[in-house]
């Protein structure tokens, strides 16, 4: 999945352009993840009542 890197200055971005699988998992990682865990914090704090409900 990833490969040795050929550029000049290896970077993170150079890592990134290697496939679209690379980028997904790096996406889903920072982006997904994070998403779905804040849900379900937030609605474990609505069923204990700590944030009125609107």
């Amino acid at each position: 999945m990833i490969e040795p890197c050929t550029d000049i200055v290896c970077s993170f971005w150079s890592i990134l352009n290697q496939g679209p699988m690379t980028l997904t998992i790096t996406l889903h990682t920072l982006i997904v993840l994070p998403m779905i865990w804040i849900y379900f914090d937030e609605k474990k704090k609505m069923e204990r009542g700590d944030i009125p409900q609107e």
